[in-house]
């Protein structure tokens, strides 16, 4: 029986074949190697079977997070991204959202390349079947009160149709498109070549899964999703194919939050 709140050293499919049991993870949230774009330790990758086993170990209702990027070569982006949501969908998973990760404070582009500099990441939010859970993450309003306040709706014939918003909330549901600065704040991750936000695996956590449920990272680098998933109250397993990841970042990274290991 596999141990929650636990890291383990291997390679993920293989460690999923033999020790992850069909439906028992309720949510993943990973961020794959972008192409060429960082090196893992010379980890190299192959996005089919792995797509493959998340598919048999998420529940059903259950739902995968997958932050990814393209890489920029003579002159054409790698269209990476676009292939492995397409192949998610073909094995079974339905594609619930095509999320944005809008970087406040992105790296410059070279002239050399001729484009502008790249500023987002995609965030595919897959899902098996309909999803169980969602607790949106609130935004603050910029007009503070709707109560009685007119809305209209686009029909397909193109016609509106209006709507009267009785809401004096004074947040709202998050859009699709989250916006977080880059910067590096926890100084136990540095080691890691490709680190995202904190915040960014909280509120996917927050809105994916509830307290005590599995939240599951096949590639989890430097810790940053079973780090959140620990202080959020839920149950974690964290797999990486580098032992120096393991050992030196993710394991001092979860002992500075409580978690003995």
């Amino acid at each position: 029986m596999i141990e929650l709140n636990n890291f383990y050293v291997s390679d993920s499919v293989e460690f999923m074949k033999k020790n992850i049991d069909d439906n028992f993870i309720d949510l993943t949230v990973t961020s794959p190697p972008y192409d060429n774009l960082r090196d893992y330790n010379g980890f190299k990758f192959d996005y089919k079977p792995m797509a493959e086993e998340l598919f048999r170990i998420t529940k059903t209702g259950g739902v995968v997070v997958w932050i990814v990027g393209d890489e920029t070569k003579k002159f054409t982006e790698s269209m990476t991204s676009f292939n492995q949501a397409i192949f998610f969908n073909n094995i079974g998973f339905n594609l619930l959202d095509t999320m944005i990760y809008y970087k406040k404070n992105y790296a410059p582009a070279y002239p050399s390349i001729r484009r502008y500099a790249n500023q987002f990441e995609y965030m595919f939010v897959f899902s098996k079947g309909r999803p169980n859970i969602f607790n949106p993450v609130q935004r603050e309003k910029v007009v503070k009160n709707y109560k009685n306040k007119k809305s209209y709706f686009r029909q397909k014939d193109g016609s509106q149709v209006m709507k009267i918003i009785d809401n004096d909330r004074q947040t709202k549901d998050a859009s699709n498109v989250w916006e977080f600065a880059t910067t590096v704040t926890d100084k136990f991750s540095k080691g890691h070549p490709a680190i995202f936000p904190e915040p960014l695996a909280q509120d996917h956590i927050l809105t994916w899964s509830n307290p005590n449920d599995i939240v599951f990272d096949p590639m989890c680098g430097s810790g940053t999703t079973c780090k959140m998933a620990y202080l959020n109250d839920r149950k974690f397993i964290g797999i990486d194919s580098s032992e120096e990841y393991i050992n030196d970042i993710c394991i001092p990274r979860l002992n500075n939050c409580g978690w003995n290991k």
